[in-house]
């Protein structure tokens, strides 16, 4: 019988599987916003939402290869949850793995795990190095040229909103919202 895993025990397992400061920075980030969706969407269960966008890419830094299928194998030795795999392998839908984001929180991931990238690569290039002053039309701007930050998958964002039937402004903000509420950790604070 599998059991939640707390905060804690997920934070220790992610360092466990990266050494990376900005894999752990980006774990962070999008565990913040995870967290941000989950408490706007009024889910019952929030810790397991921030757990979940925490160990995303625990198979990352050392599998790449297997991104997103030997996480399954890791979290299984865990007993970690059936439900808590399945939601960290759907972010790597048709990109890595076939397994597709169904429920409200997968779909979430999905979405902003590249969102995040756009808007740290923008919150960077500001003057302000912070995402505190960051607004939705600066992001608008940025996604449209393809050259600035051009590892993020745009079609990636595109097939989430879609999958949440969300309207891209809301999500670009309350995604700004959820990192500004950890732009301490995440190093984004900036000199404002």
């Amino acid at each position: 019988m599998s059991k939640k895993p707390t905060r804690e025990e997920a934070f220790k397992l992610l360092k466990k599987y990266n050494r990376s400061e900005s894999l752990i920075r980006h774990a962070l980030t999008v565990e913040g916003v995870m967290k941000h969706f989950a408490e706007i969407l009024d889910e019952p269960d929030v810790e397991k939402w921030s757990v979940i966008g925490l160990c995303h890419d625990l198979d990352y830094e050392m599998y790449p290869e297997q991104h997103c299928i030997k996480v399954k194998e890791i979290l299984t030795e865990e007993d970690w949850p059936e439900d808590y795999i399945r939601a960290i392998q759907s972010h790597g839908w048709g990109l890595c793995c076939d397994v597709k984001p169904e429920e409200k929180m997968e779909k979430v991931l999905f979405t902003i795990d590249e969102l995040t990238g756009l808007i740290t690569a923008a919150a960077l290039m500001r003057p302000s190095k912070s995402v505190l002053d960051l607004e939705v039309k600066s992001i608008k701007k940025k996604w449209k040229d393809k050259r600035f930050a051009a590892g993020v998958d745009r079609e990636v964002i595109e097939k989430g909103l879609e999958l949440l039937d969300m309207d891209m402004n809301y999500i670009i903000d309350e995604t700004i919202k959820g990192m500004r509420e950890v732009a301490e950790e995440i190093g984004l604070k900036g000199n404002l």
